[in-house]
Parts: C-alpha cells; structure tokens; sequence
C-alpha cells in the first residue's frame, strides 16, 4: 500500500460464499484495522446462523462496525448505511487505524462510493395499490411487469422480493422513470473513494455454488431451523419484514408457515443462495473500478494481501 497522509481504506466485495470474511480478517490484522461490514442482514440483532455472521473471537480479535444494530423489527436503508459508514471511516482513520470494508450488499458499495441520487418519497395509496396486485397475481408477476419498464433493476431482484419490486414500481409509477435512472442520477452529497477496491470472484461458477452448498449445509447442523423458530416465537415478526426476506430466513419462515415442505428448505435456500451470488455479480460488473482477484485460486488470500502491500 503506498504511504497515506491517513490510514488506508479498502473495499472488499464479492459474492456470498466467496471468501471475503476470511479474507477481511486477515487483512485487517495485517493492517491493523477495523472492520466495516456491507451487509444488510449483519445488522440484526439475533440473526446469527442464517447470516453467517463473524463469531465472539473473531470480533475480539478485530473490531467489526455495522453489525447486530438493528432489531430485527426495524428497517435499515442504504441511505442510513451510507452516513453510518462515512462518520465510522473518519473516526476509526483518527484513531490512526486503517479500515476494511466487507461485505456483498452492493447497493450499500454503490452508496458509499456515488451516493443516492433523491427519490419520491412513499405513497402508501400507491404502495397499498400494488401489494393488492401481488395477492391477486403473485409477486413473480410484478416483477415480471417491472422487468418491462425497469430491466436492470429486475435483473438484481429476485422474483419474490416483495420489499424492493414494490418500491421500484412505486417509484417507476409515480415518476415515469425506472428506479435504475435514479440511482444514476446525481449523488447526494460526496462519495467515499477507497484506496483499494477489491472484488473476490469465482473463475469457475461451479466452486462458488459447492460452497454455497457447503455454508448451507453447515448452517442447518448449526441449529439454523431453531434459530428462525425463536425469531417467529417473538410474535412481532413476519415474513415481509426486510429482515426475514433475506436470503435463508425467508425460505425457512415459509417452511415453517407450512406453506412448503420443511425437508425442501435446504434445496429452497441453496437455490435462493445461488440466485443472490448471480445477482451480486450482475452488480459488480456495473463496478469497472474494482479490482478481480479469482476466489477460487489456490493462492486468492495471498493475492489480496499483496494487493494491498501487506505480506502473507
């Protein structure tokens, strides 16, 4: 890493299962850092198994930011990220201490970097409006209509993301532009520029979902049904939440509701899994700043430590 007037920043992207806890460690111990985690399910309190969320010695042994501060009864917007982060990377670089960013939540990379550019606030005759068209079509439907109007955004949603398809038609219906243009528009306020912005990717698609598979399979053997079981006995929770529509939970809950067979929530969740590492890449392609290093090499954590001028 060439010399800073202040610790260095950098950014550590990639797919689910690719790597990057591991590699975030290790690079801000060797850089004596702080972690910053990009994660939109890490920032709940409670969800621990399904979001494969750093363990009590390893937050001992670097700090972590941005992780178990919401209850899983709240919201946590991009925009919120966005500030939090910011005021996070100047105190921590005060403390005379580099920083690490890591995580896969691309529209939280994408708001730290460029910012949001403003949008319409909620309509909720509008928003009322088309949660009665998903009870009556299905939420695949809609995001087939937003596919029409607003391709790049459909393509990074899956088809039962409820949350996000129905603020993209709110905003596609109200304003007459796709979502995608807004988030191209101008930025508010300055962007962060990292000194390194690192994207762990796999070379061969078929390593990343044997891994997704793997992690899955360990996060049921950890208790992961008992888990979504203890959130659903707090009796403030439901499946639309944004919380519980992340990637695991959503397909366990739906279990659980007897909706589908419980015994298909490890082929449901890996296949939700691999969708989410597709849409992850569709994002970071959009990301020609980024820096590739190949996942699945035999030697990925050494080449991030070189990237950043730290030995191995």
């Amino acid at each position: 890493m060439p010399p800073h007037a202040q610790p260095a920043v950098v950014a550590l992207a990639g797919p689910t299962a690719s790597g990057k806890s591991a590699a975030a460690l290790a690079l801000a111990q060797r850089l004596d850092a702080e972690i910053v985690s990009v994660d939109s399910a890490l920032v709940y309190r409670g969800m621990d198994i399904g979001t494969a969320k750093p363990t009590a010695e390893e937050r001992a042994r670097v700090p972590h930011h941005l992780v178990d501060i919401r209850d899983p009864a709240e919201t946590y917007s991009a925009a919120e990220f966005a500030a939090d982060a910011q005021q996070l990377v100047r105190a921590i670089r005060a403390r005379g201490r580099a920083v690490v960013l890591a995580g896969g939540t691309m529209l939280y990379f994408k708001a730290l970097f460029e910012g949001l550019a403003e949008m319409p606030p909620a309509d909720p005759e509008l928003r009322a409006e088309i949660e009665a068209q998903a009870v009556t079509a299905g939420w695949p439907a809609l995001h087939a209509q937003l596919a029409q109007v607003d391709a790049l955004t459909a393509a990074r949603l899956a088809p039962n993301d409820a949350q996000r398809i129905q603020r993209a038609l709110e905003v596609f219906r109200l304003t007459g532009m796709p979502l995608s243009r807004f988030h191209e528009g101008t930025p508010r306020g300055e962007g962060l520029r990292p000194d390194r912005f690192l994207s762990l990717e796999p070379a061969d698609r078929a390593w990343l979902h044997e891994r997704i598979a793997q992690r899955f399979d360990a996060m049921l053997a950890a208790g992961f049904l008992d888990e979504v079981r203890r959130l659903r006995a707090r009796g403030d929770l439901h499946a639309q939440m944004p919380s519980m529509r992340a990637v695991g939970y959503r397909q366990a809950w739906e279990a659980l509701d007897g909706l589908v067979p419980l015994e298909g929530v490890r082929e449901r969740g890996i296949a939700a899994t691999r969708q989410l590492a597709k849409r992850q890449l569709t994002w970071l392609r959009g990301m020609p700043q980024r820096q590739v290093i190949a996942c699945d090499a035999p030697d990925a954590l050494q080449q991030v430590l070189r990237a950043c001028g730290v030995d191995a």
